[in-house]
């Protein structure tokens, strides 16, 4: 399958931008969101602004990667999906060749900024990779591949907040586990646009997984979310704001919830919602740092 006119006529740049997935932001917000959860929360709402803007050079870098390195693994399973045929690579926009390029160039930025870490918060950059680099492969032989990208988000709560405090806490494990209910929420959402197609070519997805349960499944891992956000609250003895942002999250949840309990429910619904989830993110961002002040 070649690229349209179009993109084939675009400047090469261009095209690597849309390969990074640049132009569609949200999804490298999203990585970034639980990272600078974790680095304000672990400095009291005051980390250092350098190491701040090394974790969000870093998750730049690393959801660079993993966009490529996804679309490698993905590249001939694309272009039979609605929503992903017209990815460089699946559309041939883009050679492998140059794919595998820029995956190195944006592996060696994010190995560039990792050095500025502590070595706890640098090995555990390291132990990152691995996750990163088979995630993509997951769908085809684990029933639930967003638990692999859950883990692989979580990496940035550990690195953040061991870059802070050289160490992991009880406050560290509450925020990573938030992070990995938050995700397997919001991700599988957005695995239920693709559901029709992933059965069609026989990848694996948690929409799939949990089926018509699919909303149950995805409000017990918000409700869960909240729990432990709750938790962390109490423990690390955070504010007045951090909970009214709280209480903001959970109403923008259960709406969610409640909305995908509808029958018939429009695709471009799920990409709204998943949108929605980078506003929730840095609404209890806001809160978790002037709640830490």
């Amino acid at each position: 399958m070649l690229g349209t006119p179009e993109q084939n006529q675009q400047p090469m740049w261009l095209i690597i931008i849309r390969l990074l997935r640049w132009h569609k932001p949200e999804g490298r917000l999203i990585l970034m969101i639980p990272a600078l959860w974790a680095v304000f929360l672990a400095a009291s709402g005051k980390p250092p602004l350098p190491l701040v803007g090394v974790i969000m050079l870093g998750t730049l870098a690393t959801s660079a990667a993993g966009c490529v390195v996804n679309d490698l693994w993905d590249r001939d399973i694309d272009p039979e999906v609605e929503r992903t045929r017209d990815r460089p690579l699946a559309s041939r926009a883009l050679s492998v060749k140059v794919g595998i390029v820029v995956a190195i160039i944006a592996m060696i930025c994010a190995a560039v900024l990792a050095f500025y870490l502590n070595p706890l918060s640098f090995w555990l950059s390291v132990a990152a990779v691995p996750v990163i680099l088979l995630y993509p492969g997951a769908k085809r032989v684990f029933p639930v591949p967003q638990l692999v990208l859950s883990i692989a988000w979580g990496f940035g709560v550990l690195i953040s907040w061991s870059a802070v405090t050289q160490t992991l806490s009880q406050a560290t494990w509450l925020l990573w586990g938030a992070t990995v209910l938050w995700t397997l929420g919001f991700d599988t959402v957005y695995a239920m646009s693709d559901r029709e197609d992933d059965r069609r070519i026989g990848v694996n997805s948690s929409a799939l997984f949990f089926s018509n349960y699919a909303p149950i499944a995805i409000g017990i891992f918000f409700a869960g979310t909240i729990s432990l956000l709750a938790w962390l609250g109490v423990l690390i003895h955070l504010h007045l704001t951090f909970w009214i942002t709280l209480a903001i999250a959970a109403a923008g949840w259960i709406w969610q919830c409640l909305r995908l309990s509808q029958p018939n429910l429009p695709n471009p619904a799920y990409g709204e919602m998943f949108k929605q989830n980078v506003w929730i993110g840095f609404i209890l961002l806001a809160g978790m740092i002037t709640g830490s002040l």
